[in-house]
């Protein structure tokens, strides 16, 4: 390489470098402050000694015993598992039906379909509450897990679609050929080419749901409080280092779902020949 090229070569991973550690240092500096051995959201002289009496386990096990945390827990799981499979099965469906080159006004429907990824969500909050109001759902588990269901539906929509790019439709011909009907060859021929799209799909609108805070606001009650919820009413009603605790452990399901998203991209990849 020339000097040029060189220079260039080590300032563009020295910028990349920097725009992470702006990204990610936010993140990181939680992590010690929820081992924090006192009701306090400062690095205590003890922790920059690293100090063992300034270390504590007190908010992780206040986040596992409190009955408020347990509940918000439960609810979470509860409300993103249900919403996460409601999402996956219409997602699927939309994409493999817009995957068709002859479905009529095909842009539109995938703009309309993706909406909620684009409208801020402070707009699709307030219109979901009017209307579960109106159907009587304002309130209920229902109304809250078609409510993250809508908002997990276009990430389906669009890792299904993703994968379908490369899908080769001459092996639906070569099934049928063969006799196989339309349902022996969905579940035989398609399912287990886009299933990592399907997967890596689900994964994110569980994710999308299990953080999600400013829906919930609107369209739940004290009987649908998430752990976002239960964090956003701490820190405005009694500020308390389990929220760091709470904070830790979202961060760590994040990274670990995301990692398996990741694998199952390549993974997909791999079974479409793409070379990475």
């Amino acid at each position: 390489m020339t000097l040029p090229e060189r220079i260039w070569y080590y300032l563009f991973r020295f910028i990349c470098g920097l725009i992470f550690l702006f990204l990610i240092v936010p993140i990181i500096v939680i992590v010690p402050l929820s081992f924090n051995s006192v009701p306090f959201f400062t690095f205590t002289p003890e922790m920059l000694s690293f100090d063992p009496d300034g270390y504590s386990l007190r908010w992780y096990t206040d986040f596992f015993t409190n009955l408020n945390w347990r509940g918000a827990v439960n609810n979470s799981f509860i409300i993103a598992i249900f919403s996460t499979l409601i999402a996956t099965s219409l997602g699927t469906l939309a994409a493999l039906g817009l995957s068709r080159r002859n479905i009529p006004f095909r842009t539109l429907l995938m703009a309309i379909l993706i909406s909620p990824m684009i409208v801020p969500l402070i707009i699709s909050a307030c219109g979901m509450f009017f209307f579960y109001s109106r159907v009587q759902l304002q309130g209920t588990h229902v109304g809250v897990i078609l409510a993250h269901a809508a908002l997990g539906t276009p990430f389906v929509v669009i890792t299904v679609t993703a994968t379908l790019v490369g899908f080769d439709r001459s092996l639906i011909r070569a099934a049928h050929s063969l006799g196989a009907d339309g349902v022996t060859t969905f579940f035989k021929i398609i399912v287990p080419l886009i299933l990592p799209g399907v997967i890596s799909g689900a994964l994110f609108a569980f994710i999308t749901s299990f953080d999600e805070v400013v829906v919930i606001l609107f369209v739940g009650s004290f009987e649908q409080r998430t752990i976002p919820w239960q964090m956003f009413s701490g820190i405005r009603e009694h500020i308390s280092p389990t929220i760091l605790a709470a904070a830790t452990l979202l961060v760590l399901v994040s990274v670990a779902l995301l990692t398996t998203v990741e694998l199952l991209r390549r993974r997909s990849e791999r079974l479409r020949g793409v070379q990475t």
